[in-house]
């Protein structure tokens, strides 16, 4: 799906396909007709844009192998699929019983992380159309934030000066711009779009930026536009936009709330919770469970790390943050300059849902990929971008 800001610049809307389980080269091409397909066939567009998710091994493979990367181009052409963007955040393991921290492992200051990125990136550059303008791939921000020591922070430093200088040679062999985006997270060495712009302040602007997460910016409280101004006073990129939801309990205290709650603390994913107190301090929980284990007050509305559904509001005492996914939208594209050009909706978490809200089978979930690319792409039109003739519903 594609859209046209006023300063010609194209947007690529996209869903993001670590919502699938697949780890193998030929159970990610299977994804395309078994789930991509059927996207694009709720939508009745031409094009549907996939921010592919590559586990490790796949993308040493792909890279190892350009044959194989072209026939994967080939296939997404061949079922009016486009990628611009790769998830490079998670390594491995995605759908495993229980991930938790696991997924911010190997971290920066790892050597593999960087050879992973690198890997994701020659992938990319041959994957992406012949007339998009760049690629984009997002990673986690740095690490978790413990242990993170100064030898680790000065190792996480060098290996991304190496992805700037790797990134630079895949361009001059490839012709490709591809540039990679440090995502911040609750928990993690960078929480905040300022702690991130801090971390990546050395950095080579021209390759590497942020990308942001409108879930983890609202979970942190920080306010979209105030967070969006001063990365771009701070001449640092927004190389990609998740388009994602948090889970909101106002009331946490009532029994009504924590009984809403508690089917949301599932096994499988960190669900980290971030109370404001009137003092403007936030306190955290890890995850859901211990903050409904008494880890936090519950004096003031929690806001929850779990990617919920963009345009369906949770049943009451709950309610998702999809006023401040508006507001990073704005805050990105709807002024005279489009900050970044990749816009990928990314709801991982449709098969933990609790069960009355989980949908039933590849079908259901398709379905609601397909909604949710709707509402994202209705809010982009009422801001101002038009849709390019063949793109787009």
């Amino acid at each position: 799906m594609r859209l046209h800001h006023s300063d010609s610049t194209t947007i690529h809307l996209a869903y993001c396909t670590n919502v699938h389980p697949a780890e193998t080269l030929d159970g990610i091409t299977a994804q395309l007709a078994d789930h991509a397909e059927q996207v694009r066939q709720h939508l009745g567009t031409d094009l549907v844009g996939l921010g592919l998710w590559l586990p490790a091994e796949v993308a040493h493979h792909l890279a190892d192998h350009p044959a194989d990367t072209a026939e994967l181009r080939r296939a997404l052409t061949a079922r009016g699929l486009e990628t611009v963007t790769l998830n490079g955040f998670p390594y491995r393991g995605f759908h495993t019983p229980v991930v938790k921290r696991g997924v911010y492992f190997p971290d920066w200051s790892e050597p593999s992380r960087l050879t992973y990125t690198l890997n994701l990136a020659k992938v990319l550059a041959g994957l992406l159309p012949e007339d998009a303008a760049r690629g984009s791939i997002s990673t986690l921000p740095l690490a978790w934030r413990t242990p993170w020591t100064g030898v680790q922070r000065s190792t996480a430093t060098r290996h991304l000066d190496d992805l700037a200088a790797g990134l630079k040679q895949i361009e001059a062999e490839t012709g490709r711009t591809i540039r990679v985006g440090l995502e911040p997270e609750p928990g993690c060495v960078a929480e905040t779009t300022a702690q991130a712009a801090r971390a990546i302040a050395g950095a080579d602007h021209d390759w590497i930026g942020l990308c942001l997460d409108a879930c983890h910016l609202a979970v942190q409280h920080e306010d979209p536009s105030s967070a969006v101004a001063a990365l771009v006073a701070e001449g640092v990129p927004i190389v990609k936009l998740q388009a994602s939801s948090a889970l909101v309990a106002d009331t946490p205290a009532d029994a009504e709330s924590r009984e809403a709650l508690r089917p949301f603390a599932e096994p499988r994913f960190l669900h980290q919770v971030r109370e404001q107190g009137p003092d403007g301090t936030l306190h955290g929980s890890d995850d859901l469970a211990p903050a409904l284990a008494g880890a936090l007050p519950g004096d003031a509305p929690w806001r929850i790390h779990y990617h919920v559904p963009l345009h369906d509001q949770p049943e009451p005492p709950l309610r998702n943050t999809s006023d401040s996914l508006q507001e990073t939208l704005r805050a990105t594209l709807g002024g005279e300059r489009a900050l970044t050009d990749h816009v990928e909706v990314e709801t991982y978490t449709w098969d933990v849902l609790p069960a009355g809200l989980r949908p039933t089978g590849a079908a259901g979930i398709a379905a609601g990929i397909a909604t949710e690319l709707e509402w994202t792409h209705g809010e982009l039109i009422r801001l101002g971008l038009t849709e390019q003739a063949g793109a787009t519903p």
